[in-house]
């Protein structure tokens, strides 16, 4: 659908920044050029900001043979963020007189590529940045990558013998795991491995708050909560470590009030809880000394800065504020010492550093028809009637009552063929007609100062299709399953206004495969303004703020499999440097997935081959060529090449 476009203005970037609002999402990170190119923020080689354009990275890619679609990483902004959230907690510290530490978890649960782990582990040893790992798997790829005796490795899920004799060994060693009780019965097969091991261990409980916070991850707090130990059952286990002598083993508490944490009121409300709770405990004998606020700390998607799912109504230093005043509220009355705080922060660390790109291979416009000027005689009288409708003059006043009566014309048409008073023909030239008085609403209501919201939803169902070059299912997850929204726009031509708007549909077969609904600082739109599609171009469209969870989350629906993969940082000239590159999945990768054998599939296919030769349906140098093609189809990309 065209956008309306005053000629008598001249588009430019500045109105591309506001239109997109890269500046309220991109923290910083993001920019747009002077020539209408969105920029990264990386580190120079003495430490200075670049801006790195993405053509200058897609130019570079396609040179060294990558293709669409891609995922950059940025890792020089997940260091960024990394040194932010700790030393924004060490400034609220000083500023606060608070006599604990901070000492941050990275749940590897958020991002599990050994890239993001190992940069994890590399860029926050300045501060002793830890790991979170909720499964033996993940607590492997901890004991392989976080080697700081400062640093905590917070072990939560369900642990069997293996999983806590790992975290006792490294105990032994001399790094800093704890063994965080889920669930009642986790406390007597740890303190039987303990006792087998001669290892006095280090034990956290995880409580479930009567808080609850709201977002999508509502359900995470609260009584009802899956994980955690109600208080009746925090005193059982005082009493049964009191009763052998181990109440010196109890260090932590520990919580989690959900993921994306909109409103700041309900950090307040479950901190207050939890020290209430961390007091208590010190007064029942327990050494404690730790205090983990697990995660929560929001992303704000929109930009808009407000209590919405995919925003926050607190920025990061108001959180880190509100979390040690929180606690001193309580403990400073009681006399309890100040706990170490440790917070499992994942998305606010990592979702900046990751931006998905795709192009756009095809679009399905919409276009309508001029109608006949006059119908033919012997017309039905409900395409008569929506005839005059289409004929009449559209004023602002009357654009609602047109629409209503269009829409019952039409409606009377398709009962009528429905009952077989209507021809396949009729009822075809009758839409035709409804949708050129649609468009002319939507004209008409581009001038109301207050457009009713029935009018509002029209102008995207005028919307094109945009196909792009990727999978949901596989790349942004979250977008399909939960309605999570991410930052999606063009990433060149923005000096230039963009006249259509469109949804996007990615290349599986599947109705679910779409992203229809897009941020505004105001409320959800249904559409994206984009640009008219160049014959000789690609169009290349960018999600932001991918790094969290939809690497891991993603599925192979359709065998669409993991997009290449290149890590973007700046060399000793300040250019760009492609420092580690990971081709995304072959065919031939993504079916033995789901365990088929290509070598056995392609014996197969060659028998299928041979027997026709034999029946004479193709020549044997035809076999030869039909091989090749189906085994040059293993080896290649999933996603579509040109």
């Amino acid at each position: 659908m065209n956008m309306k476009i005053d000629s008598l203005e001249r588009w430019t970037v500045d109105q591309a920044v506001e239109l997109y609002g890269i500046r309220t999402w991109g923290s910083g990170y993001f920019d747009i050029s002077p020539d209408g190119v969105v920029t990264a923020r990386l580190s120079g080689p003495n430490g200075e900001p670049v801006k790195v354009k993405f053509t200058d990275v897609i130019e570079g890619l396609r040179a060294r043979g990558m293709m669409l679609p891609v995922v950059l990483r940025f890792m020089g902004i997940l260091g960024d963020r990394i040194r932010l959230l700790n030393e924004t907690f060490q400034r609220a510290i000083d500023s606060l007189a608070y006599k604990g530490l901070y000492r941050g978890v990275f749940p590897i649960k958020v991002n599990q590529q050994q890239q993001v782990v190992e940069e994890v582990t590399r860029q926050g040893r300045a501060w002793h940045h830890g790991l979170e790992a909720g499964s033996k798997a993940e607590l492997i790829a901890a004991l392989a990558y976080l080697h700081d005796p400062e640093a905590y490795i917070v072990c939560n899920g369900y642990k069997d013998e293996e999983f806590i004799r790992l975290a006792l060994s490294a105990q032994k060693m001399g790094l800093r795991p704890i063994l965080v009780l889920e669930m009642p019965g986790e406390l007597e097969l740890i303190l039987k491995v303990a006792s087998e091991m001669a290892v006095r261990p280090c034990i956290g409980v995880r409580v479930k708050l009567s808080a609850r916070a709201g977002g999508r991850w509502t359900e995470s707090g609260g009584d009802r909560s899956v994980f955690g130990l109600n208080t009746a059952q925090i005193i059982d286990v005082v009493d049964e470590l009191r009763r052998r002598d181990m109440l010196d083993c109890f260090q932590m508490l520990h919580y989690h009030l959900g993921s994306q944490i909109p409103n700041i009121d309900h950090i307040r409300s479950a901190i207050a809880e939890a020290a209430r709770i961390y007091v208590g405990l010190v007064r029942e004998g327990a050494a404690m000394g730790i205090l983990d606020i697990g995660g929560g700390l929001a992303v704000d998607y929109d930009g808009s800065h407000t209590n919405f799912p995919s925003s926050s109504n607190y920025d990061v230093f108001e959180y880190c504020t509100d979390v040690i005043e929180g606690i001193m509220r309580i403990a400073d009355p009681a006399g309890v010492a100040h706990p170490v705080i440790i917070s499992e922060s994942g998305r606010a660390l990592i979702a900046y550093h990751s931006v998905l790109l795709f192009n756009i291979l095809d679009t399905a416009r919409y276009s309508s028809h001029q109608p006949p000027e006059v119908l033919e005689s012997g017309a039905p009288e409900s395409l008569r009637n929506l005839k005059e409708v289409a004929d009449a003059i559209m004023t602002a006043k009357n654009i609602q009552e047109c629409y209503h009566d269009a829409v019952y014309y039409r409606d009377e048409l398709r009962t009528g063929f429905q009952h077989g008073a209507i021809t396949l023909r009729e009822r075809a030239l009758g839409e035709q007609i409804f949708w050129h008085i649609v468009e002319k609403a939507v004209r008409q209501a581009r001038d109301l100062k207050y457009i009713p919201e029935e009018l509002q939803k029209l102008e995207t169902v005028l919307a094109d299709i945009y196909y792009g070059n990727f999978s949901v299912f596989q790349s942004l997850p979250d977008s399909w399953a939960i309605g999570q929204l991410f930052p999606v726009m063009p990433i060149h031509r923005l000096d230039e206004q963009p006249t259509r708007l469109a949804t996007l549909s990615d290349i599986t077969c599947d109705c679910d495969g779409k992203i229809d609904r897009f941020i505004d600082l105001h409320d959800v739109k249904e559409a994206l303004p984009v640009h008219e599609l160049k014959a000789s171009e690609d169009y290349v469209m960018g999600a932001f703020l991918v790094g969290a969870y939809q690497e891991t989350l993603g599925d192979l629906h359709n065998l669409f499999g993991d997009t290449n993969v290149v890590t973007v940082t700046c060399d000793a000239e300040g250019g760009i440097e492609f420092t580690h590159e990971i081709h995304g999945d072959s065919v031939a990768d993504v079916l033995t997935y789901v365990e088929y054998d290509p070598k056995e599939m392609v014996e197969r296919f060659r028998e299928l081959a041979e027997n026709a030769v034999r029946t004479k349906r193709i020549a044997p140098n035809e076999r030869r060529d039909i091989l090749d093609a189906y085994s040059a189809g293993l080896r290649g990309y999933t996603y579509y090449e040109a």
